[in-house]
């Protein structure tokens, strides 16, 4: 029988990239998406449960997880991969900061701490253990001018980690990953990728297999727990 694992975000990038590598190996993925993009018909095609969800609405929020609930008794996963990039405006800081923040905090924050409660009973009833995964961000450490919200959500996203960890443990394995820049974007510049890469000691593209991979390790790990694995190409010693 094949596992269920439930990634937020899939609709593009990593979240899509993983929902596709996953389902090819054999589990079943349950996926959140935001926009409905046309290579989301390939992981239906491949039989993905995807749900449209919006995280900054609640009753957006509590209806995904009642069915959730309602539809499945054990969760092999979670992984929390959904995100938004926000900054703040670079002439006045202070403008629309307290809508700005809000949205990071529950995107990054919020929603995981909510699904993480109110599934944990799904993950409990996993046979063979069970897993939450947080997928962070570099800067949750470093901190950021530019994206001063972004930052303290991911870090908090981090403590997150720390608390649910203690408090599952030993049948869940609660861990984060940390990944700086992982793939360009197509509207990236070639002055932008060449002063991202700078960043790095490792000056290139880790990619999105790169985060897959480490998503592996963590879930045939029978031994780690509350910890983050760095993916930063050595930023911390730039």
């Amino acid at each position: 029988m094949s596992e269920t694992i439930l990634i937020t975000g899939v609709g593009k990038r990593l979240g899509f990239a993983l929902a596709e590598q996953l389902l090819s190996e054999g589990h079943r993925v349950v996926g959140t998406y935001r926009s409905d993009y046309p290579q989301l018909q390939g992981l239906r095609d491949n039989g993905a449960d995807l749900i449209q969800v919006d995280f900054y609405q609640q009753s957006s929020l509590d209806a995904f997880l009642n069915y959730v609930g309602q539809e499945y008794k054990e969760l092999r996963a979670i992984i929390h991969n959904a995100s938004d990039w926000r900054s703040e405006d670079k002439e006045n800081p202070s403008k629309d900061a307290l809508h700005i923040m809000n949205q990071m905090m529950m995107v990054h924050t919020t929603v995981p701490y909510l699904i993480n409660l109110t599934l944990k009973d799904l993950l409990l009833s996993s046979d063979k253990g069970s897993d939450i995964i947080h997928i962070s961000d570099y800067v949750a450490e470093k901190g950021s001018k530019k994206h001063i919200a972004y930052a303290a959500s991911k870090a908090a996203l981090n403590n997150l980690t720390l608390s649910f960890s203690a408090m599952l443990a030993p049948d869940v394995k609660v861990n984060t990953i940390s990944p700086a820049m992982l793939k360009f974007n197509d509207s990236d510049d070639k002055s932008y990728k060449a002063k991202a890469l700078q960043k790095a000691l490792i000056p290139r593209e880790a990619g999105f297999e790169e985060v897959v991979d480490a998503i592996r390790f963590v879930l045939t790990s029978h031994y780690m727990t509350g910890r983050t694995i760095h993916l930063d190409g050595g930023r911390h010693l730039k």
